[in-house]
């Protein structure tokens, strides 16, 4: 996968701190924007830290970099059982997408998106699929304008988020 002037790299199991630092960075941004989204991430559960060392162990994060520096990261997973279900469909479902507040305004989110959207024809996915806390009218704005559309609402332990949907 390729964007442009960044180089992304498969994350591995010893970057899980540098992981943990963009979560909290990312929770520290939206909570001065009085969001609630990813507040858990200021003092993160055992649940929490457990999916994210599952992720880890899964291969399933990618680090985004410009030059030497961290600017964002993701988890690309083939299914996702605990926010959607058992699926009949083929997709990609896309986690914990983070770009760092000072590479913000660069649609580098967009950019990932459709990266991740280019893959997911080559490995002949039917859709992207991802959630974000429902209270984020923000963010669930923001992938309606990327051609996503809410399929459903699935309450968590720590939030109720919105469940979108983009055909491949």
């Amino acid at each position: 996968m390729q964007l442009k002037n960044f180089t992304i790299r498969q994350a591995r199991s010893s970057d899980i701190t540098i992981a943990l630092q963009l979560l909290k960075t990312a929770a520290h941004r939206l909570q001065q924007q009085n969001v609630v989204q990813w507040k858990y991430w200021l003092d993160p559960p055992e649940e929490r830290l457990q999916w994210l060392t599952q992720g880890f162990e899964n291969s399933e994060f990618y680090f985004i970099s410009n030059n030497s520096s961290i600017v964002a990261m993701y988890r690309l997973m083939d299914e996702d059982p605990k926010y959607w279900g058992k699926q009949s469909t083929t997709a990609y479902y896309i986690h914990s997408l983070v770009v760092h507040p000072d590479f913000k305004g660069h649609e580098l989110g967009s950019q990932i998106i459709n990266m991740i959207h280019k893959k997911a024809i080559v490995d002949y996915k039917k859709y992207l699929r991802l959630d974000c806390d429902a209270t984020n009218q923000r963010l669930c704005n923001y992938y309606l304008d990327l051609g996503f559309r809410k399929v459903g609402m699935k309450q968590m332990e720590l939030s109720n988020n919105a469940l979108f949907e983009r055909s491949v």
